[in-house]
């Protein structure tokens, strides 16, 4: 079996050759590209972004410094906003849906390591998809681990790490991140805390 149907079905590989290397120094060199734009090149961002990423949607912002893998394994759909210090380790896929916020310093993950350490010393690891469904905000200092769907329209709150899946329409927080209550009615009329909508 090769490396890249390995890392396609979850197995255990170490990432070096079958073409891997350059693709992540092709990443980088796009990435040192973008990350040193000025803040008036939109259009050069843009067109940066669509070499990059595998697919990209309409109205995208990510904020400079923005650190991948690859790129080509990152799905973003339309009216998507990221805010400083995105990390994604995009080793194998990750997909985010519409109207999706990223608040600073989240890392998304879908790659890690075996626990024992003699799996571990040569470098091995694994990598399962990470899936975001639409309208999800994403609080700061938030890291996403591999394998983890989070549903539609759930709120992930600050320095949250997700280990296991996060069902639609919540707000999850903690370490590991839980869910602390559905969004209800009452989040129409209140915005944070006791700060009704006008």
């Amino acid at each position: 079996m090769t490396i890249r149907e390995k890392m396609k079905n979850g197995m255990l590989y170490v990432d070096v050759g079958e073409g891997l290397d350059e693709e992540r120094i092709r990443c980088k060199e796009l990435l040192y590209d973008y990350n040193n734009t000025r803040p008036n090149e939109e259009i050069e961002r843009k067109d940066l972004l669509k070499k990059l990423l595998g697919d990209m949607g309409e109205d995208i912002w990510i904020e400079p410094p923005v650190h991948m893998a690859y790129g080509t394994n990152v799905h973003i759909g339309n009216h998507f906003y990221a805010n400083f210090n995105l990390v994604i380790v995009d080793d194998i896929d990750v997909y985010i849906g519409e109207h999706v916020m990223i608040a600073p310093n989240v890392t998304i993950t879908p790659t890690g390591h075996p626990v024992d350490p003699n799996l571990r010393r040569p470098g091995t690891q694994f990598s399962i998809p990470v899936r975001i469904g639409n309208d999800v905000w994403i609080g700061s200092n938030v890291v996403i681990l591999p394998g983890i769907t989070i549903g539609d329209n759930s709120v992930i709150g600050a320095g949250s790490v997700v280990t296991h899946d996060i069902p639609e329409n919540v707000i999850a927080v903690g370490n590991p991140c839980r869910v602390l209550r559905d969004i209800n009615e009452r989040d129409k009329e209140y915005y944070y805390k006791n700060r009704r909508v006008d």
